[in-house]
């Protein structure tokens, strides 16, 4: 079970998940993730990223963010998103969010 999560809604749930993870996908097409402490200001997520992460993001822009549950029977919020970066800022524009059912118990 999924439930969307509006872009104008995102701030509230960011804001009660402290860390998360930014996915990515490498050149060999494998999933690239980067444990982050993620700011979300201005309608975008702000993360200081390594080499292969910045360079995944700009290769192939379309990324995910994901936030684990919090408590045991959470949700895990889920954000589609497209990357920029510059330097080491990778920042991400949210496209679509939802908060999925967690996992059994």
């Amino acid at each position: 079970m999924s439930i969307i999560v509006g872009i104008p809604e995102l701030a509230a749930a960011v804001a009660q998940r402290p860390w998360g993870y930014l996915l990515t996908v490498g050149p060999d097409l494998r999933v690239h993730a980067l444990a982050v402490v993620a700011s979300y200001e201005g309608g975008r997520f702000e993360i200081t990223a390594g080499r292969s992460t910045c360079s995944n993001a700009t290769e192939r822009p379309d990324v995910t963010m994901l936030f684990p549950p919090l408590d045991e029977g959470g949700m895990s919020l889920i954000v589609d998103g497209t990357a920029e970066v510059e330097g080491a800022t990778v920042r991400v524009t949210p496209t679509g969010a939802v908060l999925h059912r967690a996992a059994p118990v």
